[in-house]
């Protein structure tokens, strides 16, 4: 039997590249017939002070110098292609390509292909500011023809720190999922239809059981397409 593609994981923030590689373990099983089965997975995650360090001061350039490390060394070993279950950094994707030692899937275009097959039209993008700010979604969306809103300045404070100062530790408060329930509320009355979940902590504390619109959520989504490319691909 041939084997699926082997998967790199270029991590960021440890909670997200953790649901990210979980996920591809986990529901590799169904996708190969096979109990226990799933793709080979490698991951590599240089500090998050690093990367925080870099965007702190606006340096793309650094962030994607970064990237690129830990691209070579998952090429090392053997990974086929490469994901990066982090959305903030995809801002510096662009820079990093024309030396990628392997191709990659981009986290934004994975979701906006989901919200075109959904037919959802106007999306609501959260995130950390880095992210909401940049244009990682806008150009993925608009490609689609699909329009989006990004949160007021406050919010993006809020949501920024709620991110960097809990979620990425792993620590889940209930005043966290009370303030993203009443920021997607409003995106819902300023007529969006669907929220992206854009940090890939998010999906860890809101979800279709507890949000006002229906998410989008970039982690799961991310490691599903790696795991169907791993396997329609397979050698």
């Amino acid at each position: 039997m041939t084997q699926p593609l082997h998967i790199g994981i270029v991590a960021c923030s440890a909670e997200g590249a953790a649901l990210c590689y979980r996920t591809i373990c986990t529901e590799g099983a169904g996708l190969l017939d096979r109990p226990h089965a799933h793709p080979e997975v490698s991951m590599h995650t240089p500090s998050l002070a690093g990367y925080v360090a870099c965007l702190d001061r606006g340096d793309w350039g650094g962030v994607a110098e970064l990237m690129l490390t830990s691209a070579q060394k998952l090429a090392a070993i053997g990974a086929d292609f490469l994901i990066c279950p982090d959305n903030t950094i995809h801002e510096a994707l662009p820079q990093l390509l024309p030396r990628s030692p392997r191709p990659w899937l981009h986290i934004a275009e994975v979701v906006a292909a989901e919200a075109q097959q959904r037919g959802f039209r106007r999306l609501a993008v959260t995130g950390t500011r880095w992210l909401v700010d940049s244009s990682v979604y806008p150009v993925a969306l608009e490609r689609r023809g699909l329009q989006w809103q990004r949160p007021s300045d406050a919010d993006r404070d809020e949501t920024n720190r709620i991110i960097m100062d809990d979620l990425v530790y792993g620590r889940f408060k209930p005043a966290s999922v009370t303030t993203f329930q009443r920021v997607i509320d409003g995106f819902k009355r300023d007529g969006c239809d669907a929220v992206v979940l854009g940090c890939t902590e998010i999906p860890l504390i809101i979800d279709d059981s507890n949000s006002s619109l229906p998410t989008l959520d970039s982690t799961r989504l991310l490691a599903r397409a790696a795991l169907r490319k791993a396997i329609a691909e397979r050698d």
